[in-house]
């Protein structure tokens, strides 16, 4: 195969872990994925199979998550939903401008909303694979820190949690 770079011959891929950073999250680890590099040039490719059922994934992940959500993962939920930040402020009933802070982490957004958010985000999957207790944020406050994730192709395009 030839680097889409360079075009150098011996584009190849060995199985790895692979930091997925193009997700706009911190700590989203891919699991045995191949990631192809050139050595003259130095090109990267990570091959993804089947990156919706990916994102579902992620998306549910974050949705369960324990504590408050970071701006980045609000932002990777709200885009994971199809929403424009314009739209998705007048779902959850706020201005654009507030759901704006809260993408960036200059404002903590208001616990309703990010539960409106978390059962938007839960709806996308039938219920009974996820009880409601798994969405309710605990009683005593949980120190904001990024989700860490280790994700893994299964069998057919599926993603599952590692």
């Amino acid at each position: 195969m030839k680097c889409p770079n360079c075009g150098t011959p011996g584009f190849a891929g060995k199985r790895q872990s692979y930091q997925y950073r193009e997700s706009g999250l911190d700590g989203v680890t891919l699991l045995n994925v191949e990631v192809r590099r050139c050595a003259p040039c130095g090109e990267e490719e990570v091959v993804i199979p089947g990156i919706d059922e990916l994102h579902r994934t992620i998306a549910h992940l974050l949705s369960r998550k324990p504590g408050r959500l970071l701006g980045k993962e609000i932002r990777f939920l709200r885009s994971y939903l199809g929403r424009s930040s314009k739209d998705f402020a007048a779902i959850i009933g706020s201005a654009p401008e507030s759901l704006s802070r809260w993408e960036h982490d200059k404002a903590e957004m208001p616990r309703s909303a990010e539960q409106l958010l978390r059962v938007l985000v839960f709806n996308q999957k039938p219920q009974e694979e996820y009880p409601e207790q798994l969405l309710v944020p605990p009683a005593r406050p949980t120190p904001v820190r990024a989700a860490k994730m280790r994700v893994k192709p299964g069998k057919a395009q599926q993603w599952v949690a590692a």
